[in-house]
């Protein structure tokens, strides 16, 4: 399996047909189901939840409405081929869906940890990742995870 790579380039705003409105959303340009989940600070503390089932060439909202935090946290991985959209934040999983509260023991609680990426909304109030497997400059070979962020 190649080496997988996380690229995330800022792309011009994203506005849907219509009334815009304000939520997180992550867009699967594969060809292929991807898991996702997702973490951010809430008030009882930080929360990973999961799985979107979002399959290709559609978009899930994961956060409907204003956001609220300026930090969230994404990890995703591809159904069919095993590849990982990862960074360096640890927080908790379960194999099922899940709600946690906390991202520390992860292991002695039963879940499971993995690296999230960070994702910077500058405050705004909505925001869209694109995962593809488009090659990038840190790719060995076409195939491998990208993403895109920019405000929704």
């Amino acid at each position: 399996m190649p080496a997988i790579a996380l690229v995330a380039a800022f792309g011009a705003p994203m506005f849907a047909a219509g009334a815009a409105h304000a939520d997180f959303r992550v867009c699967n340009g594969t060809q292929n189901l991807v898991g996702v989940a997702i973490g951010y600070r809430a008030q009882e503390g930080w929360t990973t939840e999961g799985w979107w089932q979002v399959p290709a060439s559609t978009c899930a909202t994961l956060i409907e409405g204003e956001l609220q935090s300026r930090y969230y946290y994404l990890y995703a991985e591809d159904a069919a081929r095993g590849g990982r959209w990862t960074g360096d934040v640890n927080m908790c999983v379960a194999e099922n869906e899940f709600k946690i509260v906390g991202v520390e023991d992860c292991f002695t609680r039963g879940h499971q940890r993995m690296g999230f990426k960070e994702y910077d909304t500058g405050r705004q109030g909505s925001w869209m990742v694109q995962l593809s497997d488009a090659p990038s400059a840190n790719a060995p070979s076409p195939g491998t995870p990208n993403t895109q962020e920019g405000q929704n």
